[in-house]
């Protein structure tokens, strides 16, 4: 019997689809077009930032959607220029207007921005959102441990760390610390990025033939079983079929292993010390 994994709970209780599409660097009316095609598809979750600049036609395709709200989960990040509790409040509110949406179930600190060492502030504000009924959950991404570290020694735990994880950067010891501590890891570029060749892998390869699937979605099955949200992008309708699709198999232990495997130790292509917005 496969293990139901379709939807992960985050700190606090919030529950959330375990795939969701990721939006980036969609824009206009093909971000439109890709977000209705993906909720027709049956994707309930969606993932957006103030920095893709796609806010407005996201919201735009939720709503032609016909979907109910409550039925939805609605991810969105703020950049550096909002780091302080009247600033959190502000992205808020631009972001809801953007999205024409009343709320939002998961509000992210983008990027921690440690030159600018403002976002201990913005958490803990988004933590009194939270117990405000704004936001349903806040979180982070692109922490590092000791920036991590830093929100939970002011007594508060992110629900979600969004980081870059796939086969090949596996960022091991940051998840390691999210699972420790509580917070939910989610892998954004979950199928890696161009310069990634893992999905042509060959040891990948055996087990996508093993199960009658592709290596996209047995490495996105690989996420979601090892406890990790993913939101791959795409919009292919095909595609997208196929990226939902990955909740009628089960990887055994030694597939699992085989993947942990493929790990080079090399981390994100972006270092959250060096960059942000």
């Amino acid at each position: 019997m496969t293990a139901d994994i379709s939807s992960l709970e985050l700190a606090g209780g919030v529950s959330m689809p375990s795939i969701g599409l990721g939006t980036w660097p969609l824009r206009g009316q093909e971000a439109v077009a890709a977000v209705r095609s993906a909720l027709d598809t049956g994707y309930r979750r969606v993932d957006t930032a103030e920095n893709y600049e796609n806010e407005d036609a996201v919201g735009q395709a939720l709503a032609l959607s016909g979907l109910d709200r409550d039925a939805l989960f609605v991810t969105t990040k703020f950049n550096k220029m909002w780091h302080s509790a009247q600033g959190v409040r502000q992205a808020l509110d631009n972001s809801l207007s953007r999205l024409g949406l009343d709320y939002v179930d998961l509000f992210l600190i983008h990027w921690p921005n440690p030159q600018q060492n403002t976002y201990v502030e913005a958490f803990i504000e988004l933590d009194k959102l939270v117990a405000e009924g704004k936001i349903r959950a806040a979180g982070v991404s692109n922490f590092k441990p000791y920036q991590l570290q830093k929100v939970l020694d002011a007594g508060l735990v992110p629900a979600l760390n969004q980081i870059q994880v796939d086969p090949e950067r596996q960022t091991a010891d940051w998840q390691a610390f999210n699972t420790e501590h509580g917070v939910r890891t989610e892998a954004y570029s979950p199928l890696g990025r161009k310069k990634s060749g893992f999905l042509s892998d060959p040891a990948l390869a055996r087990i996508a033939r093993a199960h009658g699937k592709s290596t996209a979605q047995v490495t996105l099955r690989w996420h979601v079983q090892s406890g990790r949200a993913a939101a791959p992008k795409s919009a292919d309708p095909r595609r997208q079929s196929e990226n939902l699709d990955i909740f009628g198999f089960q990887l055994s232990p030694e597939d699992m292993a085989t993947i942990d495997a493929m790990d080079t130790g090399v981390g994100p292509f972006t270092d959250s010390d060096e960059f942000g917005h």
